[in-house]
């Protein structure tokens, strides 16, 4: 049966935290909108997450817009938890998510855009899309180098150390992720090397509970911003690590985990550290990061990196194209749940603003 074409003001890509928050803030203004979601059901990307998985941020800042995280303060949530609240904020505030739907293109269509689905498509004169910066796991080229006895792991599909058979293990990249895989290793008798550039810290939990989390959250939305000399300097460092939240570089040393410097290349089948040391190591976890995969959206606005040319969300090359829960959109907690409703707004403003010119577009578009 053969999908109708439908026509809407606005089109929200992605159904994670920040295509919630930006459907809150469209649905506040009375817009008609849809948001299109690849998952089965609201949250799967956070279930899909290793076991372990807590949030890095405590729980008051992890509420998106008119409804607070349901967990006291100063604790944690965990990924399951997550998931189950996106899912119940969905409901709550009855967003129109249509699960299942993958977009395969977006194109320009008259007056506005055309997003190809299956054997139908959507038209809207405005698209947000909400589907972050993090698709495709990066590992570097020459991990293909390491000896076939090897086991390789990128730690996105990492999920908890009964995956890992073997004793001797190398974490490559010392951000959160790899630090909090790291200790878990490590917890399990593993000898673990950790090898990446010291990113510093922010301890949520020492720097938050005397003040009920202020000034960390104050630091890594209003010090780290795009409105800041030292947020934009952070924010142009290549691949910069954030800065670690739950634990700190000592705590690391003090588990007798092994810190070595970056991993440069591979030397007789074993990794190879810049110092020119070369690990005896069974198995290596990339936690090396993500890079942007748009290849479905067929339009000019992407820099040789693959980002989109954006300016805090707006694209100017593409007039109604707008993006939200980008890395550093506006500062370091944008795509932190409790982050991204500061973007959404913003967006939707945009949009607001731009309601006189953009009004006759579903109107043309069925005609």
């Amino acid at each position: 049966m053969s999908m109708m074409n439908e026509s809407y003001h606005t089109i929200v890509i992605g159904g994670g935290q920040a295509g919630l928050a930006a459907g809150y803030f469209l649905a506040q203004r009375g817009e008609r909108f849809v948001i299109l979601d690849a998952s089965r059901q609201t949250g799967d990307s956070w279930r899909s997450r290793w076991d372990s998985l807590y949030l890095f941020t405590p729980s008051q800042f992890d509420g998106l817009p008119g409804m607070r995280f349901p967990k006291p303060n100063n604790t944690f949530p965990s990924k399951d938890e997550v998931a189950e609240y996106l899912q119940d904020y969905a409901e709550k505030f009855q967003l129109p998510i249509r699960h299942g739907v993958t977009v395969e293109a977006l194109t320009r269509a008259e007056g506005g855009y055309r997003a190809a689905v299956g054997d139908g498509a959507f038209f809207a004169g405005n698209v947000i899309i909400t589907t972050g910066a993090f698709h495709q796991p990066y590992t570097p080229s020459f991990a293909s180098e390491l000896g076939t006895d090897i086991l390789q792991v990128h730690s996105s599909a990492y999920r908890n150390p009964g995956q890992i058979p073997v004793q001797n293990v190398l974490v490559v990249g010392a951000g959160n992720s790899g630090v909090e895989i790291a200790l878990e290793l490590s917890r399990t008798g593993k000898k673990v090397w950790l090898a990446g550039r010291d990113v510093g810290s922010i301890p949520a939990d020492t720097l938050g509970k005397p003040f009920g989390g202020r000034p960390y959250w104050w630091f890594i939305s209003r010090v780290l911003s795009l409105d800041t000399p030292l947020g934009r300097k952070v924010a142009s460092l290549p691949n910069h690590g954030d800065p670690l939240i739950h634990n700190r570089r000592q705590e690391v040393i003090q588990a007798g985990i092994e810190c070595t410097p970056r991993i440069s290349g591979i030397r007789s089948g074993k990794p190879q550290a810049e110092d020119g040391k070369t690990l005896p190591v069974e198995g290596v976890i990339w936690a090396t990061g993500f890079r942007p995969d748009y290849h479905w959206i067929d339009l000019l606005v992407f820099d040789e990196h693959g980002y989109p040319r954006h300016k805090r969300g707006v694209v100017p090359e593409a007039p109604g194209l707008y993006f939200v829960g980008l890395k550093f959109q506006s500062a370091l907690n944008s795509p932190l749940l409790g982050g991204v409703g500061t973007d959404a707004r913003y967006i939707v403003d945009q949009i607001a603003r731009s309601v006189p010119e953009m009004a006759p577009m579903a109107a043309e578009l069925r005609g």
